[in-house]
């Protein structure tokens, strides 16, 4: 069972973290956020946290209020968007971030340790232009890994208007043809399976819970299981490579070690366990597990 810190990230760093919330710098600019898993104290005090940070997100309170919905209350100077850098090896991405009204900002630091495993792999790979398959997608970190490494990708979310932010990453990262379509991750993986299609790599980063754009309704507990098995059929057991990440607080390692080993029984060099951000004060913020595994 692994821990997984951050790489090395220059434009970001997990300042402080407690009292359910994270004080994070992306770039030049520092922000706090909720984080449900902080449940220890801070390091640094309230007016500490007040001086640095330059946007704050506040949930939105009352009965009918999503409970990932809020607003930013920002300093003067503080933009709603912003560029920031990742560098690995031969690997130079760009991300264009954004304050949203649900408090992500169109990232996951913690996942630069995937990106690195994902570009590592892929040009290890003895195949000319492996394949990737990109589920519940997002703004695209994991499909630029792949697309750097000399990749064919394919992006798939069900969010337009993300998809739209994941191609500004792509042009900002001078990269292109990365493929994009805008639909429900099961129901893509069904047909592609039915049509007899092989990956060289899939990634997945299924939400607990979630909607395609007919309205089709995604929950993790019930629909993963169906969602690997097609995985499983359409991952090349000969050339390949697999990551599984679980962000629901009731999935373990184990779990998603247990899932991985019974959907892809070719499977080897398996890897699991979880992924980290350390802060200043040397607390590991932990940010969800994975399983994992390459086979060139």
């Amino acid at each position: 069972m692994l821990a997984l810190k951050l790489p090395s990230f220059e434009d970001y760093e997990l300042i402080d973290s407690g009292n359910f919330k994270k004080l994070e710098r992306f770039g030049q600019f520092i922000l706090s956020r909720p984080e449900p898993q902080a449940i220890w104290s801070p390091a640094l005090s309230e007016a500490e946290w007040a001086k640095k940070a330059q946007a704050v997100f506040n949930r939105k309170t009352g009965a009918a209020t999503n409970a990932e919905d809020g607003n930013w209350e920002l300093k003067p100077g503080m933009p709603e968007q912003w560029h920031i850098r990742y560098d690995f090896e031969g690997m130079h991405l760009n991300f264009r971030l954004g304050l949203t009204s649900f408090k992500h900002v169109g990232i996951f630091p913690e996942q630069a340790e995937n990106w690195n495993y994902i570009y590592r792999g892929l040009r290890k790979m003895d195949i000319d232009h492996p394949v990737v398959l990109n589920l519940f997608a997002y703004t695209g970190g994991a499909s630029l890994a792949a697309k750097a490494a000399g990749a064919d990708v394919v992006h798939v979310d069900s969010v337009k208007p993300v998809v739209s932010w994941a191609r500004q990453n792509m042009e900002a990262s001078q990269l292109d043809n990365i493929r994009w379509t805008v639909e429900d991750a099961l129901k893509f993986v069904r047909k592609e399976a039915k049509r007899g299609r092989k990956y060289q790599a899939i990634i997945l980063d299924p939400p607990a819970y979630g909607r395609g754009p007919e309205g089709e309704k995604w929950l993790l507990d019930k629909h993963l299981p169906e969602l690997l098995e097609h995985c499983g059929q359409i991952l090349d057991p000969e050339h390949h490579l697999l990551i599984l990440n679980l962000y629901s607080m009731g999935f373990s390692a184990l779990i998603a070690e247990n899932l991985a080993r019974q959907y892809f029984p070719f499977a080897k060099n398996m890897e699991c366990g979880e992924l980290f951000i350390p802060d200043q004060a040397g607390r590991k913020l932990p940010l969800g597990v994975f399983a994992r595994f390459a086979q060139g």
